[in-house]
Formats: C-alpha cells, structure tokens, sequence
C-alpha cells in the first residue's frame, strides 16, 4: 500500500504500509554551518591543505603559492555552498510485496525516486533503513535523473524469525562532482513487514466431537419459530417476493422479507500455551517455536474447512475478541488476526492455565450448552496441578486434541500425565519437534479406527 508522507530536509511525516514523500536537497531553514559538516575526507583535505598554503604564502611573501592556497581551500567552500543551495525535489515512495510473509521466505521491496524539480539531480546514493534481521542494509547509486525522470529499484528481505520489522526511513546521500561534500536527507516515512509463522497444509481428518457430515452440511437453526418471534430484513433484489413480511413492511415502512433460517458455524479454539516454565530452548528450531507454527496452521486449515476459529493464550487473551468464536467476521479477516498474532506472541510468564480456563468457562463459544465446540490446544510441559486443569477444560468442549512435546517430562510423569488426559477425553498428541505436523495430524482422525492418543492406521 502507497500513504502520503512528506520529509522535509531532517523532518517530516510518515505512514506504516507505504510511504510517499518530497524532499529538497539543500533549502534556505537548514544552517549552512550544519552544510559544513558533510564535508569528505577529501574536502577536509583541500580545505586544510589551501589555508596551510595561504599561511605559508604570507610568512614567506609568495604570491603564487597564495593563489594555489586560496584555490585550494575555495573549492570544498564553493562546492558546499552550491550543494547546499540546490533545489532539487525527490519523492520517493516504497511499497512491499507481500507484507505479511512467512518465516524464511522473501519480500521484495520496491522503490520509486522521482525527481519533480525542474534541473537534474547531481550523484544520488540511496541507503534504505532495515533490521539486521531482515539482512544487509541495501545501498544503491544513481547517476543522475533528469527533471520529471523516474528511477525504480528493488531488493529482497528475508527473515528466520517471525515478528514485525519497520523498514525505513529511506536516506539520500548528495555529492558534487569532485567528492568534496555529501549531504544526508531521510525521508520520515517507515513501512512495516510482517513475518508470520511458517504453515503447513494439514489433510481433512474427522475429529472427535465433530458433527457429522461436516463439509457436505451444516447444522441450521431456525430463527423464527412463529410469526410474533420473526426477525426481517431490508428487501432485497432478487429475494422471493412470497417471503415479504406484512406487518414489519406495514410498521418500517419498506419492504420487510423473513429470515426463515440462518447458518451456524462449528466453533473451534486454538489453545496455546505461552507459559516460559513451559517450553524448554528457543529459537527458530525450539519446541515453542513448532508449537507456534502449529497453532497458526490448525487455525487456518479449520478456518478453510468453514469452522468459526478463535486462537487462545494461556494469558486469557482471545483473537479475535472480545467475543472469540462468536464473532462473525469472514474467515479471511480472521486468518489475518490470527497470523498477525502469533508474528509477535511471546513466552509469558503465567504461573499456569488458569486465565485460559476461566476465558473457557466464561465464554459461550460452542453454539450452546456452553460449550468450546472444538478443542485445540498446543500445551506444554504440565505438571500435575495443571494436568488437572486440563482435564476440566474438556469439559468445556464437545471434542479436544491435545498435542504434547516429548521429553519435557521425565518418561513416567509424562505418561502418566498422558493417561490422565486420555481418560478426562483429550485426543493425545505427542510429538518431537521437528515433527512433520500432517503425519501428526492424521493421528487425531476418529475415522482411522485408532485409539485417541495413539497412532491410528492413516490409509483411507
């Protein structure tokens, strides 16, 4: 995205997701003693050697050398003087395709420099402002522009960690032809990139506690039981005419149609566990970071098979909110909400799952009854307080797959927390990180034949 922004020589204004803006080289506010300080290391050494000259010309009364001292301290003044004076107008603008990437793929930033005075610009070198993260600060050199001409130039960023990076602003270098000044100008303009986990595509499996006949069909509740309790709607075109409400067309005054029906979504929460007592390493290749790239890829794979998907933390904290699974807002803004949370989501330092529990229990997600619908969580180490605590959250959801890292625990406390899990209705998942997470997935389908919780035939 394009947003206006103008950077004055040292000032100015910016917008995140695009960036387009003037700026002067040179301009009567700025300080010409400030101009002095862009002076080379060749410029200081002109400047220095011509008054060591004149100096010496005068101690020791030689004409000529005073000439060639008085020339060679002129030339970095006369330069800094016409580089400070010059009136070019760039502008500049930035636009990055996508701006929400994965992890470990590229960006490609594209910049547009044009020159909207009426004389050409002298030596431009461009130097735009980004994260190490995101690589080597780009830096490029343009000969000249003529006036009303365009330059477009481009690089790529890429990011192993996920999270959101300003780019920008981007900085101008002006030179004269002999090397002698350089002036910097930044525009104040700064766009921002999102890093988003990676995803993985997961295969349609049949969960516990899902409706049947899910993808052929949805559950339908109807949203006039009588004609006192109708709920109508504006008319619209192309709706049956035998539909129109009389008596809400006689009370609005426009016509009024029934809205006999009206679909409702399966609900699921995703449950990550944020805990830092929970997770062992860090990283791009640490068990959290897996999780991370789980959770974001159950949400989306559910979000494309029509469930209504809310993503929970162990803080309590629900996206999208506050009412969670029960907004209606399209699956594609939800997607978004959903990446753009887990980019930044960090370990916490919540002492358990409480918080999560009580968003649970005080939350009607599941379409009635109370009820989650479905249950997704991404936990990690659990002890046996919190192992507990789990095993009442399955009481909030008609169907729970619990995906569990091995080696948090020692090898009988994890099993036994594994079995404790299993009898209080969780679908157990146990997994290496690293793990492909399809493979994983598959493990959870109810239509395998397979125990919850353990590897069931994936052959359809």
């Amino acid at each position: 995205m394009d947003g206006p922004g103008t950077a004055a020589p040292g000032a100015g204004k910016g917008t995140d997701g695009g960036s387009d803006g003037g700026l002067r080289a040179g301009g009567r506010r700025g300080p010409l003693r400030a101009a002095l300080t862009g002076l080379t290391t060749r410029g200081r050494s002109f400047l220095a050697a011509g008054t060591a000259a004149v100096v010496c010309a005068y101690v020791l009364g030689q004409g000529d050398l005073l000439r060639v001292g008085v020339l060679l301290a002129a030339l970095p003044l006369v330069c800094v003087i016409v580089l400070y004076r010059t009136r070019h107008r760039v502008a500049a603008s930035r636009r990055l395709s996508p701006v929400r990437v994965p992890a470990r793929e590229e960006s490609l930033v594209h910049l547009r420099l044009e020159n909207v005075s009426r004389l050409p610009t002298s030596l431009l070198m461009l130097q735009d402002q980004v994260p190490y993260v995101l690589g080597p600060r780009p830096r490029f050199v343009l000969d000249r522009v003529e006036p009303g001409g365009r330059r477009e130039i481009s690089y790529r960023v890429r990011s192993d960690l996920r999270g959101r990076y300003p780019i920008g602003p981007l900085q101008l270098r002006l030179t004269d032809p002999f090397g002698m000044v350089e002036l910097t100008r930044s525009f104040s303009s700064r766009d921002t990139l999102t890093v988003v986990p990676r995803t993985e595509e997961l295969p349609p499996v049949r969960l516990a506690g899902e409706a049947a006949g899910l993808g052929e069909g949805r559950h339908r509740s109807l949203a006039a039981a009588g004609d006192d309790d109708v709920i109508p709607r504006g008319y619209r075109h192309g709706d049956d005419l035998r539909r129109v409400h009389w008596r809400s067309t006689a009370r609005h005054g426009e016509l009024m149609v029934r809205r006999e029906e009206q679909p409702q979504r399966p609900r699921c929460t995703v449950l990550l566990d944020t805990r830092r007592t929970a997770w062992a390493g860090s990283g791009p290749e640490s068990a959290f970071e897996w999780a991370v790239s789980g959770a974001a890829s159950v949400a989306l794979h559910l979000l494309e098979r029509g469930y209504a998907v809310r993503l929970l933390t162990d803080t309590g904290t629900a996206v999208p909110g506050p009412d969670g699974a029960g907004a209606d807002i399209a699956a594609l803004d939800t997607a978004g909400l959903v990446l753009d949370t887990l980019a930044v989501v960090e370990n916490s330092g919540e002492p358990g799952l409480s918080r999560a529990y009580e968003a649970l229990r005080g939350g009607d997600g599941g379409g009635g009854g109370g009820h989650e619908g479905l249950l997704v969580a991404f936990l990690g180490s659990l002890d046996g307080e919190q192992t507990v605590l789990a095993g009442r959250m399955r009481q909030r959801a008609r169907g729970a797959v619990a995906l569990l890292p091995r080696g948090a625990r020692e090898p009988a406390v994890q099993g036994e927390g594994e079995r404790l899990l299993r009898e209080a209705g969780w679908t157990v998942l146990p997994y290496t990180p690293g793990e492909a997470l399809p493979d994983l997935w598959r493990r959870a389908d109810r239509s395998a034949g397979g125990v919850p919780g353990r590897t069931a035939r994936s052959g359809r």
